[in-house]
């Protein structure tokens, strides 16, 4: 088996071609029945809209089945719906089909233990050795599973909603939703319409392979423009499986991750709702961020780069808001990871409540200069060549020491695509520009 299977959100790449192949995905439930659902017997497999999620469901629940374990199937809901359902349907473990936002020909599996939490590095590392090894033959092939349907509607969110606020909170507020045509498709508009929101809904009929197609969060552009066209207060966009949210505010501009996450500390300290006193964002944040959190009397916390991590962070501080610059919005009062939708009902109530518009209050601190890449290359091995290169290390220390007090430099590969992201702030936005020339010339010179 060659190359590392499992990327920052579980295993993802072109469906139906290695790793996610019909063989591989039975060997992997077959590895996994044996190593981790050795107590309940049982698991939980979700997917997205993507045609390619029939197959690797019944791939993966093929495999199950062959060694005796249960498979609830939950059929196609967010991720975050799938997190939160996995440890109150007791079962060992539980797998998103998902490519989150990527084009529909894509796929991916998310794996999550049984409190709900995805796979630690250790799990993933352990599961890798043993795809690396021939099956041996089952000990009682007389023992077969079960898939057992267990349907999932809008219920879930609505009744969950209800308890955040009442049916007419949102009433005189004219919201754009865009579903991405993805795992929020039937469950976003008839949400905002019982919080008396007027809305139009966008993205709202997937037919296999235009998830994520010229909508939701990767592609705002219609979302703005139906903002502005019929000028209402705001916009919101999803992605494919719904855990990463975008907003636009009346003039279509596009919010970004770091402002919303400052938004809603600002709403939950307001109402006395955020605990720990403490706010979670990854390295990748603005510096901007951390000086804002800790202006309102927040501790700020910088974690990895990754969902999980920012997670981990946030148990480990006590905090219950968390977040990533790219729209993943962790509220763990509600949800056990990052879900769209209750970041899009906590800012809109937020936005009623002020009576302002979103571009009078939007930004909601002043960002550090910031020069950000995302440079792309034809494969991984060119990716790994350039990251152990001697010269772009010895950059990457040089701008790092020049940058040291007042800025910050951040380089890293994509865990689901052949990038690397490159990032420069400082307090001056000459200097974030030159040094960014600079260490990208390096990179290139490498390529």
């Amino acid at each position: 088996m060659a190359g590392k299977l499992f990327g920052t959100d579980g295993i993802r790449a072109i469906a139906n071609t290695y790793p996610l192949t019909v063989e591989f995905c039975t060997k992997l439930a077959i590895v996994l029945s044996r190593q981790i659902c050795t107590r309940q017997k049982a698991v939980l497999i979700a997917r997205d809209t993507r045609i390619s999620g029939q197959m690797l469901f019944s791939a993966l629940s093929a495999g199950f089945l062959s060694q005796g374990i249960k498979v609830f199937d939950i059929g196609i809901v967010p991720t975050p719906l799938c997190t939160t359902l996995t440890p109150k349907y007791n079962v060992d473990m539980s797998i998103m089909i998902t490519a989150s936002h990527n084009p529909y020909k894509d796929n991916g599996l998310k794996l999550i233990n049984a409190q709900g939490d995805k796979f630690s590095d250790e799990q993933t590392a352990l599961i890798e050795k043993l795809m690396s090894e021939p099956l041996t033959d089952n000990d009682n092939p007389q023992n077969i599973g079960e898939i057992i349907e267990v349907p999932q509607t809008a219920n879930h969110y609505l009744e969950n909603v209800k308890k955040i606020a009442p049916s007419d909170a949102l009433k005189g507020m004219k919201i754009a939703l865009d579903a991405a045509n993805g795992s929020f498709a039937e469950i976003l508009a008839p949400v905002f319409r019982y919080l008396g929101a007027e809305i139009i809904s966008l993205g709202d009929k997937p037919n296999g392979k235009n998830i994520n197609e010229n909508c939701g969060s990767q592609h705002t552009e219609t979302l703005s423009q139906t903002v502005v066209d019929r000028r209402y207060d705001m916009g919101i966009a999803v992605d494919g499986d719904g855990d990463r949210i975008i907003i636009c505010d009346e003039n279509g501009k596009r919010l970004d991750g770091d402002q919303i996450i400052a938004y809603l500390a600002t709403y939950l300290k307001k109402h006395n709702l955020l605990k720990g006193n403490a706010v979670v964002s990854t390295v990748y944040s603005n510096l901007g961020l951390g000086k804002y959190i800790r202006s309102l009397g927040l501790e700020h916390y910088a974690s990895a780069v990754g969902e999980r991590y920012v997670i981990e962070k946030m148990r480990e501080v006590g905090s219950n808001l968390g977040g990533e610059e790219s729209g993943h919005m962790v509220l763990s009062d509600y949800a056990k990871t990052g879900d769209a939708l209750y970041a899009a009902v906590i800012v809109s109530l937020g936005i009623k409540e002020s009576s302002q518009k979103l571009s009078e209050i939007f930004p909601v601190f002043k960002p550090f200069p910031s020069e950000s890449r995302n440079l792309r290359f034809d494969n991984k091995d060119i990716i790994e060549k350039i990251m152990s290169a001697t010269e772009v290390k010895e950059k990457i220390a040089f701008i790092s020491e020049r940058l040291k007090g007042h800025g910050v430099i951040l380089v890293r590969k994509s865990g689901t695509e052949p990038v690397i992201r490159l990032k420069i702030e400082d307090e001056d936005e000459q200097t974030a520009r030159s040094e960014m020339a600079s260490l990208e010339e390096c990179i290139k010179s490498i390529a």
